[in-house]
């Protein structure tokens, strides 16, 4: 059974497997002590941490271990404000972070602080300028990812560190999806990372930064890992990692060129072969191993469901559920469709056949989800009057978009269809749908009960 969903966590590398097992035998003791077994597991951790540190580009003694990435996260934006609140409580975040940066910026937000978030454009990507607009006298932070980890868009981190670094302000880089395939560019100052994105065990986090940084961390002093993650370190875990981080590095240049022309053919192939498909994220500037597409008229979580039936493992940037109905705040933040959203990213290893299974069975199950909802081939019918409005209150994603698609040649061209809707996900997919099929999308409107979503017809 393919398994395509390495951007959630990758399967354990071989070499971290056996570098785990070597590591049970020699580094269980504390290597914090002086008697022999202390010393064989402080040679490890030394080596690991030195390994690790190469991997990103920085000194063994500015890298730490913590217990995840996202531990990572949270320790290193925490500690990098707390560092400089004697310049300001500001914080910047781009709008597409991963929701551990997010959760970290509103913690900071709901004890006082102030965050102010970055818009990208419809493939993903910040400009520099939108960062260079806001940092002001009063910035503490900013933070940018390396890559997006739902539709693979690279970020400019090095120009955006240009920026930072020009108005005094540390970057903090969040390099969890890019790790594996190379350094981060740039003058970041801190930087986050998780090892099982890379085929390392679950349960180690990196965290660097740089000498000169202000850096206070915001928990009880512990003298272990330079006092920034306190608690007796999983030393095999570490040493997996390490050794795991410098296997894929190895490897990483033939498996990215490999990777990126399957992708490719599944960029190229979903949008020929399914009907209303929109594949997001930058086709040019992106991960070499992960591709995101939305499918108009379809149930996500159905959509996910089939293609496990079928025998493929994938993932969704859409919360487009019965149980959570707002839609990816990535999707959101980009503007794109978010229905029917599936999240593609290959393990090392994937072979053209798996991906050309994947591409035989996606139209047949597209289109058997569909049917379940009553989509069918749209009947052009006469048009009945001018405007009309269509009632679409408790229907979830995306039957407003579907009742939207059968009614629009019910108006003439010029014409406006109103959808009134109490689904979060219907402020998103209704202007997508707009711009996929050619209409104009003219805003929204509170009624005492729902939002109207207003549509010219164009063609």
């Amino acid at each position: 059974m393919p398994y395509f969903d390495t951007a959630s966590a990758a399967p354990l590398h071989p070499v971290a497997r056996q570098a785990l097992q070597a590591a049970l035998d020699e580094g269980w003791a504390d290597p914090a002590r002086l008697y022999r077994e202390g010393r064989r597991a402080r040679l490890l951790l030394d080596a690991a941490r030195e390994a690790a540190a190469e991997a990103v580009g920085c000194r063994p003694d500015e890298l730490v271990f913590t217990p995840s990435g996202t531990h990572a996260v949270h320790t290193g934006v925490a500690g990098a404000l707390a560092g400089r609140r004697r310049v300001g409580g500001h914080l910047v975040v781009s709008a597409v972070e991963h929701s551990s940066v997010l959760h970290a910026a509103q913690a900071h937000e709901a004890a006082g602080g102030t965050v102010t978030q970055i818009p990208v454009d419809r493939a993903g990507a910040v400009s520099p300028a939108g960062y260079a607009s806001v940092l002001d006298g009063a910035t503490a932070l900013a933070c940018l990812q390396s890559a997006n980890h739902e539709v693979g868009t690279v970020q400019p981190v090095a120009d955006v560190a240009e920026v930072c670094a020009a108005a005094g302000v540390p970057l903090l880089v969040d390099a969890a999806q890019s790790l594996g395939w190379g350094p981060v560019e740039g003058g970041w100052s801190v930087l986050t990372a998780s090892a099982h994105k890379w085929g390392g065990p679950a349960g180690v986090g990196l965290l660097a930064v740089r000498k000169g940084v202000r850096f206070s961390p915001q928990f009880p002093a512990d003298e272990r890992e330079s006092g920034r993650s306190p608690g007796f370190v999983n030393l095999p875990a570490i040493v997996a990692a390490a050794a795991s981080l410098r296997a894929v590095r190895a490897e990483a240049d033939a498996e990215a060129a490999r990777l990126r022309t399957l992708v490719d053919r599944i960029r190229r192939r979903v949008a020929r072969l399914v009907p209303d498909v929109e594949v997001v994220g930058d086709p040019e500037r992106r991960l070499p191993h992960l591709v995101t597409f939305s499918c108009l008229y379809v149930d996500g979580e159905t959509l996910l469901h089939e293609l496990d039936r079928a025998g493929y493992s994938v993932s969704s940037g859409s919360s487009c559920t019965s149980s959570t109905l707002t839609p990816s705040h990535v999707l959101r933040a980009m503007g794109v469709l978010s229905e029917g959203n599936v999240r593609v990213s290959l393990p090392s290893g994937t072979t053209a056949q798996e991906v050309n299974g994947f591409l035989e069975v996606l139209p047949g199950v597209v289109a058997g989800v569909r049917a379940t909802l009553g989509v069918g081939e749209p009947v052009a019918v006469a048009p009945v009057s001018d405007a009309l409005e269509i009632d679409a209150l408790g229907l979830r994603c995306p039957q407003p978009v579907i009742e939207l698609a059968r009614v629009i040649t019910a108006v003439p061209v010029g014409g406006t269809v109103t959808v009134l809707s109490d689904d979060e996900v219907a402020r998103l997919d209704i202007p997508a749908w707009c711009t996929m099929r050619g209409h104009a999308y003219l805003g929204e409107a509170p009624r005492p009960v729902g939002v109207a979503y207003t549509v010219r017809r164009q063609v």
